[in-house]
């Protein structure tokens, strides 16, 4: 592959008699505490030894029986976790070209950036042309990145005009190779209607937001596979801005159980755009340091100006502890919640964002095993038809971080993990700072200049 990198600290040598020992066909983690999760509990296998080659983990068992192949490149995890790779399951890639506003560098730094944080896997949700093509270029070794899901260009009230224009574009989608369809508001319920059932025809997924004409009951039925930022919800219910009842959540269980959904909360971002989050919090993230000037300013100019239509700040709080309580509902009801941030949009920095997310769902009540399982379990079994990833086990694609504490007491161990592997690259830790470091400064450096 093109971007290997293995931590000289972590690793024993192959040989000390042999200075020019050939590049390792594997990896061996010793003494790892494997992290395994169900929907409502975690638990821990010790003295592991996980062995990676090429994408893939290839046995895990105890460290004091399990044989290693010759010439595998040996990391002592003694007292260190192995959890997973996290995925984004509502994320977004740049263009490929800035258009003039974003610097040259920034695709391959939002890239970075997710993996720098442990984000392995990424559902795109929403497509331009080049990201078919970025997303092999990932897979081919050619940029480091996460392995990305790709939704194409979202079907909207700009993008398609009937209902004939809605079935040709999830052919045209199909044919080209898209993973799956991203809804945004503004179709019709025609045109709706048109889309989701050439979908299911194609057998393609399609998830997103809930145009108001549709409704979410509607859209349950067409078979729209995940509701993203729990859109809809609270307007089926009529609650965005008075308290919502008991009942009335439980309603809305209830319809997402007969439906089979799964939800994507992207509570911290959401938070965000309603005007309930701390506005001097936000403006305090370091990780800001890490995206373009023009980026900073967009973002802070929104908590001057709000541009978006669900800006609400009357009723803000009303509307996030509504959303709080709805997703604490749909979570123990039973509903299959995955994981997911909005990166990179307002004050959700890719990677980063994911520690704010985990804090906003742990304040809903949910427990960290319910989050984490969230961000790899569910995430493998959707993709479960695309590949396997999402835990730690044989076969399973080789992602995941490398931790200095137990994730399921201290989650905030994620943001100071030890190392990521992704895909069979090895990321250690001096060398994500050091990239990261370099981000922040070139980003400074461009601030000067415009300046």
């Amino acid at each position: 592959m093109l971007f290997l990198v293995v931590g000289v600290s972590a690793c024993q040598p192959q040989s000390e008699a042999n200075p020019q020992a050939v590049e390792p066909s594997g990896y061996a983690f010793h003494g790892v505490s494997v992290v395994e999760l169900t929907r409502t509990d975690g638990s821990i296998r010790s003295n592991q030894t996980v062995l990676v080659e090429g994408d893939r983990i290839t046995a895990v068992g105890d460290t004091a029986s399990l044989s290693v192949p010759e010439n595998y490149q040996h990391i002592d995890g003694t007292g260190k976790y192995i959890l997973a790779g996290l995925a984004e399951m509502h994320g977004h890639v740049p263009p490929a070209s800035g258009f003039g506003q974003y610097p040259d560098r920034y695709l391959d730094d939002v890239l970075f950036m997710y993996v720098a944080n442990g984000v392995t896997t990424v559902r795109g949700m929403l497509g331009y042309p080049h990201q078919l093509q970025l997303k092999q270029d990932i897979a081919d070794g050619k940029r480091i990145g996460p392995t990305l899901y790709l939704a194409g260009p979202s079907f909207n009230g700009n993008s398609i005009e009937s209902p004939e224009q809605a079935t040709q574009r999830v052919i045209d989608q199909r044919d080209e190779g898209w993973d799956l369809l991203k809804v945004h508001p503004g179709l019709t319920l025609a045109e709706y209607q048109a889309m989701a059932k050439t979908a299911r025809d194609a057998k393609m997924d399609f998830g997103g937001h809930v145009p108001t004409d549709v409704g979410l009951e509607e859209a349950l039925k067409a078979g729209q596979r995940t509701i993203d930022h729990l859109d809809g919800y609270l307007e089926a219910i009529d609650a965005t801005n008075r308290a919502a009842s008991k009942y009335e959540l439980e309603y809305l269980v209830a319809l997402s159980l007969r439906h089979n959904v799964a939800v994507v909360p992207t509570q911290a971002l959401w938070a965000t755009i309603i005007g309930a989050a701390d506005k001097e919090a936000l403006r305090a993230y370091p990780e800001i340091n890490y995206v373009p000037q023009q980026v900073r300013d967009g973002w802070f100019g929104y908590l001057t100006e709000p541009t978006l239509g669900y800006f609400n700040e009357d009723n803000a709080m009303v509307q996030q502890q509504n959303r709080q309580r709805l997703i604490k509902a749909l979570y123990d009801g039973g509903v299959t919640m995955i994981f997911g941030t909005d990166a990179p949009q307002l004050f959700s920095v890719p990677g980063f964002s994911a520690m704010h997310e985990i804090r906003m769902l742990r304040d809903a009540g949910i427990p960290t095993a319910g989050i984490l399982h969230s961000a790899t379990v569910a995430a493998g079994e959707y993709f479960a038809n695309k590949d396997k990833f999402g835990a730690i086990a044989e076969g399973q694609r080789a992602d995941f971080i490398l931790l200095n504490e137990n994730p399921l007491i201290t989650p905030e161990t994620l943001a100071e993990h030890a190392g990521v592997m992704v895909a069979g690259q090895w990321l250690d830790r001096e060398t994500i700072d050091a990239r990261l470091a370099d981000i922040a400064k070139a980003y400074a450096e461009l601030t000067e200049t415009e300046q």
